[in-house]
């Protein structure tokens, strides 16, 4: 397939940077990185994924044999060694770095392991794009949850103090700061070396399969004719299907790599305020797009601790580079819903592809008006 459409005069949407360009994806095996994989290999990047393996056989990962197309290899971000010698072996030029404990409820059962794999990994990363010829963009995927947040219901804006009350948050958070120290310390006189930050909202999509969050767990009890347990109904989330933020890690690299703009500290990629929902609501409308199913609200007073608001202020990437969220709400449900009922009765691949071109198809007539 690999049908990437555009608009005649201008090349953003074909990202024409990454055509035959060297690139390292951290973290390929999960969820948004499989998606990003999957993007850039219709690009026609040379694209080496170094990550864990996949947690199930039916993540998007597996179920789309990326295996087969791109240099494959499994090992932890937190060996250093090993992530050096695919540095020297393969000779990244763009490093897309998504390899996380992505999980707040995960942070609390194994903080070790979280602080390590965010704080240090990301440090290794870091050093071996250092210490590296080739490298010459590093994008850090973190969150919208380093912010230092105290429900007050404003936006967040890329300036604002970085926090965290619990693990996952605060090892993004000081994520975030080990980048900000080594650009001041090694990268900030340099032209040849550029690293940035990316801020998403709360992904959804197809072939996420993790644990503890929301959209997986309402299309496994789906799945098994089971009412769908909601612990924090009213939690406000900036909701934004995987391919939003995506295409915004791409333009902001591609505008870098063509000396467009000039790379600055972090970057929010978030919805539009519209997509700002709680968790009943977004299930409600899971539920009425697969069109089965039924809920009900199950709070443990002793459950973990999450923020009841987020939301972050993307006026950043909207003045700068001209990227702005394409899909509604009602439209990434249904993107999302498509992939799970069609997931075990149809080519996954084609499936994200031809979702990536749709989705490319409704960003041009966006930006067209």
């Amino acid at each position: 397939m690999k049908i990437l459409y555009g608009k005649s005069g201008n090349n953003y949407l074909h990202f024409t940077q990454y055509k035959n360009k060297k690139v390292l994806v951290t973290g390929h095996t999960g969820f948004k990185g499989s998606w990003l994989t999957i993007w850039l290999s219709m690009l026609g990047a040379n694209v080496t994924g170094y990550a864990l393996d996949p947690k199930t056989s039916k993540d998007n990962f597996v179920l789309c044999n990326l295996t087969d197309d791109i240099t494959d290899v499994r090992a932890d971000i937190r060996d250093k060694q090993k992530l050096f010698d695919t540095f020297d072996k393969t000779q990244p030029e763009i490093i897309f770095h998504l390899a996380a404990q992505p999980l707040v409820i995960d942070s609390y059962k194994n903080p070790l392991e979280t602080i390590e794999t965010n704080t240090q990994g990301t440090a290794n990363v870091l050093e071996a794009f250092r210490l590296s010829n080739s490298a010459k963009l590093l994008i850090v995927i973190t969150t919208d949850k380093v912010y230092e947040n105290n429900n007050s219901g404003r936006a967040f804006k890329e300036n604002d103090r970085l926090g965290g009350n619990d693990l996952y948050s605060a090892s993004k958070a000081a994520a975030e700061l080990i980048v900000n120290a080594y650009n001041e310390s090694f990268f900030k006189s340099l032209k040849n070396k550029i690293v940035v930050t990316v801020r998403a909202g709360n992904v959804f999509g197809g072939g996420d399969w993790a644990e503890y969050r929301v959209v997986p767990d309402c299309i496994r009890a789906l799945e098994k004719n089971e009412k769908i347990i909601l612990r924090n109904p009213s939690s406000t989330r900036p909701w934004q299907y995987v391919l939003e933020p995506l295409a915004g890690y791409l333009l902001l690299g591609e505008k870098i790599l063509k000396d467009e703009i000039e790379a600055s500290g972090a970057w929010n990629f978030g919805p539009e305020p519209t997509n700002n929902l709680s968790v009943e609501n977004l299930v409600k409308k899971i539920i009425d797009f697969y069109g089965a199913g039924e809920y009900k609200i199950d709070i443990n007073p002793e459950a973990f601790k999450e923020s009841n608001f987020l939301s972050l202020d993307i006026t950043k990437a909207k003045e700068k580079l001209n990227w702005k969220p394409v899909l509604d709400f009602e439209v990434s449900i249904r993107y999302t819903i498509d992939w799970y009922k069609n997931y075990s009765k149809t080519n996954v691949r084609n499936l994200c592809e031809e979702q990536i071109n749709e989705y490319l198809n409704k960003w041009k007539l966006k930006n067209e008006n």
